[in-house]
């Protein structure tokens, strides 16, 4: 981790030509990302569960594989976004008529997505230094007859002499580079070996992954792009919008991602929270998601009261959403549009109401009806809102029902969201999915009249859409239940 690549503009007949130079900071920032990422000490199962590249499924195109638990937190806000691409922004294609290159295309427009929501000053691409740029495989080519190569710092010192003395008319060649898929290396050689691209623009980047794809589909492809997006987002930017960094972003023990990583992957910030914005909780601020995301989240936690997931995750702007378990993340989408169409007055209303209902008891204490009334900027002098407070709670329980609220001020309820509409699923890992191969799963919902919901234990797939849509009942295609796990 001893130098940094800084990158020319791209020219228009061909690839940009990293110039090596030192850059000691860029090293130290790597230092602390890897500190931040892992810990003191990286256990050798988690390291070996998170090296794997991005690789897609046989059977299904456009659908990433997970080889082993863990890279979740990366791959799953990954996937989601190619889908967001793929429903929203080219409609009309068929999931199994995918081309390969199609689907490459949208996988490196979804990294570049994630990419430009971190970026503060300039784009940083973290490589080894053998799939880094053009000069480092001329090296490679001359290289043939050796059986292994070494991607520890020495290694990247002595290549970079070499391609100095390097003869200029050595063809260069755009075909796999052998170190991305050589061998297992040690997570110490493979941090020695880490070195920066620097890029101005996005379009450079994605110019640079189309030219060099084994940079993701290689052996360390997911941690690479994983550590890119904490260099370019700059780790004193995600130290200062952490609550707590005394535990890393990746469990030590266990290897999955802690909520402010995927919070970081999903919406930019890394932030430890899934509510809306800030809350004081006994003096401290603790930070929330503080706009409409992209792509959603909703998770299996919330129902068992882990915590409270906003209406910013629940209502994305696009009808993906990234579904966590006690241990995976999966996704969730559909095309149906309409159901992230703007809210109608009676659904803010519900919204808002069930926001002083953390319970999820469908009523609301009747003391806090001032406050609900003025937060839809109803009538809410302290007289008006008395006589309401009698008219919609007359036995005198001191609570108001959810029902009776929305009969009072919206009689003609309005709802934007259709009442049957088909979702789909991705789960990444082939061992979950029927006959151990990756692809989506289909399936019919409908909304029902009531507000009540059952809560199934045996049916952690449903529950977890209850969060989202309370009264929904789904059938999948296949006969089958999707597993979050």
């Amino acid at each position: 981790m001893d130098s940094e690549i800084a990158c020319s503009e791209v020219s228009k007949e061909g690839p940009a030509l990293p110039q090596i130079e030192a850059a000691e900071s860029g090293a130290q920032e790597l230092q602390e990302i890897r500190k931040l990422l892992w810990g003191p000490t990286i256990r050798v199962d988690v390291f070996r569960r998170w090296s794997q590249g991005f690789e897609f499924s046989d059977t299904e195109p456009s659908a990433l594989v997970q080889k082993e638990g863990g890279p979740c937190a990366v791959i799953a806000p990954v996937q989601a976004y190619l889908l967001k691409i793929l429903i929203m922004d080219t409609p009309g294609h068929f999931l199994k008529d995918l081309t390969q290159d199609k689907c490459r295309h949208m996988l490196i427009q979804a990294l570049c997505t994630i990419l430009s929501k971190c970026c503060t000053k300039r784009y940083r691409i973290v490589s080894l230094p053998m799939e880094t740029c053009a000069e480092a495989k001329e090296v490679l080519n001359t290289l043939n007859d050796i059986p292994d190569v070494n991607i520890g710092s020495n290694a990247s010192a002595e290549t970079a002499t070499k391609e100095a003395d390097a003869p200029a008319d050595l063809p260069t060649t755009a075909g796999t580079v052998r170190v991305a898929d050589a061998r297992e290396v040690s997570s110490d050689a493979y941090h020695e070996g880490l070195q920066v691209l620097n890029f101005e623009t996005i379009e450079e980047v994605e110019k640079y992954y189309t030219e060099h794809w084994q940079v993701l589909s290689g052996q360390y492809g997911v941690m690479l792009f994983l550590y890119t997006v904490l260099i370019t987002k700059n780790i004193d930017n995600v130290i200062s919008e952490l609550s707590d960094t005394s535990e890393p972003l990746i469990h030590n023990t266990y290897g999955y991602g802690s909520q402010a990583l995927i919070n970081l992957m999903l919406t930019g910030r890394a932030v430890a929270h899934v509510w809306d914005n800030d809350q004081d909780v006994g003096g401290l601020k603790l930070r929330g998601i503080n706009e409409q995301s992209d792509i959603g989240f909703i998770t299996l936690m919330e129902q068992m009261r882990y915590c409270t997931v906003g209406s910013f995750y629940k209502n994305p702007k696009n009808p993906v959403w990234v579904m966590g378990s006690e241990t995976h993340l999966t996704v969730l989408f559909s095309a149906e549009k309409r159901l992230v169409s703007p809210e109608t007055p009676s659904e803010l209303a519900r919204r808002v109401f069930k926001s002083y209902d953390p319970e999820g008891n469908n009523f609301i204490p009747a003391d806090v009806l001032q406050d609900v009334l003025a937060a839809l900027d109803l009538v809410n002098e302290p007289e008006y809102v008395e006589i309401m407070q009698k008219r919609l709670d007359p036995e005198g329980l001191h609570i108001i029902l959810l029902n009776a609220f929305m009969d009072e001020f919206f009689p003609q309820e309005q709802r934007s969201t259709p009442d049957t509409f088909d979702l789909m699923h991705y789960n990444g890992i082939p061992g979950s999915n029927e006959g151990n191969k990756v692809h989506y799963s289909k399936g019919s919902a409908i909304l029902l009249e009531s507000d009540l919901k059952s809560v199934c234990i045996s049916n952690p797939m449903l529950t977890c859409l209850q969060t989202k849509w309370p009264n929904i009942e789904i059938n999948w295609h296949d006969m089958r239940i999707p597993s979050l796990n």
